[in-house]
């Protein structure tokens, strides 16, 4: 399977570019967190991430409209809420977040007015890696720092959602937008029931992003 996910990618961008009018390059932060059916809303809050690649455009009627495909490394999924207690020591708070890291390719309609750009569109991500960070602190002080790489058993390892957002655009090709995405299935697989003590049998990836791009025309 990620083999075959790998040669689509490669023959997707190979006749992108090569039939492209425009290509350019985004990045920007991510706002994530979960949506869905979850058994305890607040142990979940909102992480910081980034995202980060490539974009080709297809004019279809003039400036107006357009398809624009982006393949794209993002970095999404939830921070948990701190652990506070006291000891006769001191006091002890531990906090974590956990990062899902995906390779996304929206295919999005493009509407340019003027400077302000409307867009949406069907995304397909493929989980590369998932990986917990925990922090823990005594008296204020941080004493520990781990990051550690969770296995993706029990995870799909594709997830299907959409895009839309809003922006505006330079003539000199810089833009500068805001985009939520969405996902249409629940990311995790089998034994849902074990995964975070089934807190998450039914989440789904919720992103808002601020994104950055520079696009460069083909010169056709």
């Amino acid at each position: 399977m990620k083999k075959l996910l790998f040669v689509f990618v490669f023959a997707f961008a190979s006749i992108s570019f090569a039939q492209a009018q425009s290509f350019g390059i985004r990045g920007g932060a991510n706002l994530s967190n979960l949506s869905g059916d979850l058994r305890n809303e607040d142990r979940y809050e909102n992480k910081v991430g980034f995202h980060a690649g490539v974009t080709m455009n297809f004019g279809i009627v003039g400036d107006f409209f357009s398809i624009q495909p982006e393949l794209l490394y993002s970095n999404k999924g939830f921070k948990n809420s701190d652990t506070e207690f006291s000891t006769p020591l001191g006091d002890y708070r531990r906090t974590g977040k956990v990062n899902y890291n995906y390779l996304e390719l929206p295919i999005l309609a493009r509407i340019k007015a003027g400077p302000i750009y409307f867009e949406g569109g069907p995304q397909a991500s493929y989980l590369l890696s998932v990986n917990n960070e925990t922090k823990e602190y005594f008296n204020g002080n941080l004493q520990s720092s781990s990051t550690t790489e969770r296995d993706k058993d029990g995870l799909k390892d594709f997830e299907f959602g959409y895009a839309a957002g809003i922006g505006l655009m330079a003539r000199s090709g810089i833009s500068i937008g805001v985009r939520y995405n969405g996902s249409l299935t629940d990311f995790v697989d089998t034994n849902a029931e074990d995964y975070f003590e089934g807190d998450l049998t039914n989440a789904r990836h919720s992103t808002i992003m601020l994104t950055l791009g520079f696009t460069i025309p083909s010169g056709r």
